[in-house]
Formats: structure tokens, sequence, C-alpha cells
């Protein structure tokens, strides 16, 4: 079994940048020498922290994980249309679906089964705009 610490840091783990975790530290934020690109999470981190929520029986915390690495490869605008679009009352069935649709094109297919599935939820609980 993983060490549940070796998820996040240690050796090997690295941020989108590039960086090594290692070196995202307060005294380098100071230096001007880490970003904002610095500091986001990078997918093989998101998918190594689901295989440990599967290895302790967290099948859900591991799908949102797996869904949470499929974001990273877009950008925040996108991100957060999608969330937008997710809020109850502000997108038709058809829109979600079209959405989702535009997700799976992208290669993401367990957020476009989620928005899928959102579509179809919203519609049968009058949540839709």
């Amino acid at each position: 079994m993983t060490d549940d610490t070796s998820v996040t840091s240690g050796p090997g783990v690295r941020a989108l940048s590039g960086k090594a975790v290692e070196q995202l530290t307060v005294e380098a934020v100071r230096a001007g020498e880490v970003g904002v690109a610095d500091l986001r999470i990078h997918h093989e981190t998101l998918e190594r922290q689901a295989v440990v929520a599967e290895q302790h029986g967290n099948t859900q915390l591991a799908e949102n994980l797996r869904r949470a690495a499929e974001l990273t490869r877009l950008p925040d605008e996108e991100v957060l249309a999608i969330y937008e679009a997710l809020r109850p009352g502000r997108s038709t069935p058809g829109q979600l679906t079209e959405l989702a649709a535009s997700l799976a094109g992208q290669g993401l297919p367990r957020c476009a089964a989620l928005l899928t599935e959102a579509a179809e939820v919203y519609a049968r609980r009058g949540l839709s705009a």
C-alpha cells in the first residue's frame, strides 16, 4: 500500500509547471521564483491520490479526483463555465448535453458523463433553466 504522504510530497512530485514540490517554499514565493502556474496541481498527482482513495475503499472520492485530473487539461475560464452551467437553474438539459459532448470530444469522458447525468437529473427534478 502507498504511504499517503507520498501522494502529495516527496521525490518525483511536481507542480504543473514542472517544478519539484520541494521548490515551492514561502521563501521562493517572496523571491518571485514561484508563480500561479507553480501552484496548480498536476493531473498525475490527482491520479496518485485517486489510487490511494481506492486502496482505502473510497471509490467515490477516487472518481472525483479523476474528474479533477481531467479538468486540469482545461483553461480556468472553461472550468468556471462548467461549474456555472452546473448550478441549478442555469442551463437546460440540452445545454448540459452539448457541454458533455464537447468535453467528451476533448477526451474528458468522466466529466462528460457527469454532465450527462446532471442533464437527466436536473430535467427529472425540475432544476433546469
